[in-house]
């Protein structure tokens, strides 16, 4: 089963990938981790990656899409996987298909930009392994410290009440007509916001297995 999940930040993308992952047995593929792992690794298309952030420029679609085929050819993707982080424009989205990426199903989480803005008021990341909290919603063992690995947690710039704002809006502007996109094609599985993680994920793989 190949998905990608659909929604403006903040709306549970990887929480939700993770919990999907471990359901069905299939790995989530994380745009900006393999877009380091393949710096990282010297590779022809790591290395026009490198020339580019190290130019202050943004990877080209190209290039992020030859890494993402790449990473997809992979023995651990044979079964299915969910990408998460790409894609966020119509431009990546038919990239992708001229490149033999398809998705048999395209997961929309459907939250409030009201809900959204409470959610990521209260998300603590931990800067060391990168695991995700939330101080209502999902909240540490203890409080301020990461169950993974001890570290202090932090709040991200990102998620600052201004940046959530503008964040949204070009969610609005440039993500969101991937639904009709999808719905086009007959993938779209809008799921709307069940109102705990454990809901959301029980609706989710409801709406996959049917």
């Amino acid at each position: 089963m190949n998905l990608i999940l659909l929604g403006a930040p903040g709306a549970g993308k990887g929480t939700q990938a993770a919990i999907l992952a471990k359901e069905l047995s299939i790995p989530t593929i994380s745009t900006g981790n393999i877009l380091r792992a393949a710096v990282a690794s010297g590779s022809e298309l790591g290395k026009q990656a490198k020339a580019c952030m190290e130019s202050g420029a943004l990877v080209s679609d190209e290039i992020i899409i030859g890494i993402i085929r790449d990473r997809l050819a992979e023995p651990d993707c044979a079964k299915g996987y969910i990408l998460d982080g790409v894609p966020r424009t119509i431009g990546q989205a038919e990239a992708m298909e001229e490149n033999g990426i398809k998705f048999d199903y395209v997961v929309s989480m459907e939250v409030s930009d009201e809900t959204i803005m409470e959610r990521m008021g209260g998300r603590r990341v931990c800067p060391k392994c990168g695991a995700t909290y939330h101080v209502v919603a999902v909240p540490p063992k203890r409080d301020g410290i990461c169950d993974e690995c001890g570290s202090e947690l932090i709040t991200r710039k990102d998620d600052a009440p201004e940046t959530v704002k503008s964040r949204l809006a070009v969610y609005h502007k440039e993500t969101e007509p991937l639904k009709e996109f999808y719905r086009s094609r007959g993938v779209l599985v809008p799921v709307e916001d069940q109102g705990s993680v454990e809901a959301t994920s029980a609706a989710i793989l409801k709406l996959l297995k049917e």
